[in-house]
């Protein structure tokens, strides 16, 4: 069985820094993303709903500029179920909404950098504008990702991350890490 792709990667029109897709996100984050329709799902529902079915997998087939940002949200998402799980006590809703938002915006390698890890399947961008492009569209991808994420993790109203949840916290899709926790 094959792993899930986007289903941003039909858009006519996307703009891409390398070769990483820049899509429309509902946020309320500051940042240079386009903003999208507020009635319609974006790539951080995308990512939220295909990351548990994703996560299962080692290989996966890039077939366009949006696989490659669902891939980079897909290991973020790792990197946060990691970082709640390993705190020393189970932490509730606001402590966890301050560990991730500071996860977000914490510094990390882009496309290009020496350290990051997927470099293999990415361009590098190809100017130093680009790239500081890249970095606060991803920054704000990561809060506005972080932010949903708390929401889903402690819906049921316990105080506690949800354990169908964090049971994901250790598997690594494609055996890969960020390296962001």
């Amino acid at each position: 069985m094959p792993a899930y792709h986007s289903s941003f990667n039909e858009l006519p029109d996307t703009r891409t820094v390398g070769n990483l897709g820049i899509l429309p996100i509902k946020t309320k984050f500051r940042g240079p993303a386009p903003l999208a329709d507020p009635n319609e799902a974006d790539i951080i529902d995308e990512t939220l709903d295909l990351f548990r079915a994703n996560s299962l997998f080692r290989n996966f087939e890039i077939k366009g500029p949006a696989d490659r940002l669902l891939i980079i949200l897909i290991l973020f998402v790792s990197d946060c179920l990691a970082k709640i799980g390993t705190a020393r006590t189970v932490p509730n809703q606001i402590d966890a909404n301050k560990s991730l938002n500071t996860l977000a915006v914490d510094n990390f390698p882009i496309p290009g950098d020496a350290n990051f890890p997927l470099n293999a399947h990415y361009a590098t961008p190809e100017s130093r504008a680009d790239a500081e492009y890249l970095r606060g569209y991803l920054t704000q991808t990561r809060q506005e990702l972080a932010a949903r994420l708390i929401e889903k993790l402690y819906a049921d109203g316990t105080g506690k991350p949800s354990k169908w949840w964090m049971s994901f916290q250790k598997r690594r899709f494609m055996n890969r890490s960020l390296g962001t926790q």
